[in-house]
């Protein structure tokens, strides 16, 4: 668990975003911000506020938790829960042949 009186999310936010297929222009739209704060946001440069944290994880599906993890003494395991995060938004093959080595993977 990291320190948190020097808090840095700038990274998850990064990988969150990514992780979703979008750019930082398309997040700055859809959260009603400027690219420039998203990329402040991004470099830690800046700090959300609670407004625009809580428009992030609605936009993506996601719990404060997830953003703040490295920070909480209380571990849910969800790295993998915001890598996987853009799933949804694949097409049919792409879930398959993710699900296909998945299932390779249990198998060994």
């Amino acid at each position: 668990m990291k320190k948190a009186n020097n808090i840095k999310i700038g990274k998850v936010i990064q990988e969150i975003r990514k992780s979703n297929g979008d750019t930082q222009e398309k997040l700055a739209e859809k959260i009603e911000v400027s690219v420039r704060y998203v990329s402040d946001i991004e470099q830690d440069r800046a700090n959300p506020s609670y407004e625009i944290l809580i428009k992030f994880c609605n936009l993506y599906k996601i719990g404060m938790n997830q953003i703040f993890n490295d920070y909480l003494k209380v571990k849910d395991n969800k790295t993998l829960e915001y890598k996987l995060s853009g799933y949804d938004k694949l097409d049919k093959k792409d879930k398959e042949t993710i699900e296909n080595l998945i299932m390779y993977f249990n198998k060994r």
